[in-house]
């Protein structure tokens, strides 16, 4: 049986990283023996702050009807109103916008002022505010009553200041849940932002693919950490920057862990999650072959660590 990691930080990567952290998860579950629910601490960026708020409302990670087929999971999916949304929004702003902007966008746009809140928040205060709305989303997470209970973290961005704000961590400013991972899920190029006691917030992967140094974790804590973004495929040159972004911001903020005395572990996209996840990831028909591939993903990273134990 594995350990469990005292803290999951789970990263945004859009519809398709939300069903590629719910497969990971169930699979390190079922070949590992262990319950990821039970962890100590969460961190979510928004697709995964879905899947965060899911687990500790006390919702198993999602599993695949068969490991040996393609199946289709999309009308399932507890991103429900983030693909919807995503769909229409990828409609009124065109393809480029739906495909490339939906998950990558914001990481630029982190990556391009590293530690500049004002210069990031007059570039946030720039783009255009679009008409489509995550309540779709919403209205999913408040259905499943998950509530701060100390234990879970959501990252967003203050359009206003350009700062990040990790909702559910001491002196935060009060949210809900709901309130809390539509504001974590609303990519700027997309969607209108939230607001939330007065001001208004955005993607928290516009700060970090990750946020994973926001982690509580101090000496000997166990800290697991899923990136979805770090295995972007393609060759332009914005999916190039991404990647780079993505790997070397999630480096760093790991070294920040390390030099508390924590024990951090980082997983990305096998070669097979990755070319099914493709570029696009707010495309909604690939989700059950990447929930698939997902799971495969945790049952080898659990089966391994057990081997190397």
């Amino acid at each position: 049986m594995l350990t469990r990691p005292d803290v999951l930080v789970l990263g945004g990567g859009g519809v398709l990283g939300e069903a590629w952290l719910m497969g990971v998860l169930a699979g390190i579950e079922d070949a590992g023996g262990i319950d990821m629910r039970e962890c100590e601490n969460f961190v979510g960026t928004s697709a995964g702050s879905i899947v965060a708020a899911h687990l500790v409302a006390g919702d198993s990670p999602r599993r695949p009807p068969s490991v040996d087929a393609d199946v289709p999971e999309a009308s399932r999916a507890p991103a429900d109103g983030l693909a919807a949304a995503a769909a229409a929004a990828a409609r009124r702003t065109g393809a480029w916008a739906g495909a490339i902007g939906a998950s990558f966008a914001p990481l630029a746009l982190g990556v391009a002022t590293p530690g500049g809140a004002l210069l990031r928040a007059a570039m946030l205060q720039r783009i255009p505010e679009p008409r489509s709305t995550l309540n779709g989303l919403r209205a999913h997470v408040e259905r499943s009553r998950a509530r701060f209970d100390g234990r879970l973290r959501v990252a967003a961005v203050d359009r206003r200041s350009g700062r990040r704000v990790m909702f559910g961590s001491p002196g935060a400013p009060h949210a809900s849940v709901a309130e809390a991972v539509t504001a974590s899920c609303t990519v700027p190029w997309l969607f209108g932002p939230v607001e939330i006691g007065g001001r208004e917030y955005v993607d928290g992967g516009v700060w970090s693919p990750t946020n994973l140094d926001a982690a509580p974790a101090g000496r000997d804590t166990q800290v697991l950490c899923l990136n979805p973004t770090a295995s972007v495929t393609g060759s332009s040159s914005v999916l190039t920057l991404v990647r780079t972004v993505a790997r070397s911001a999630v480096s760093v903020e790991a070294l920040v862990l390390r030099r508390r005395g924590a024990a951090v572990q980082l997983v990305a996209p096998s070669v097979e999650s990755a070319a099914v996840m493709g570029t696009n990831f707010m495309d909604r028909e690939p989700s059950g072959r990447v929930l698939v591939a997902g799971y495969r993903q945790g049952l080898r990273l659990a089966r391994a660590k057990a081997a190397a134990s």
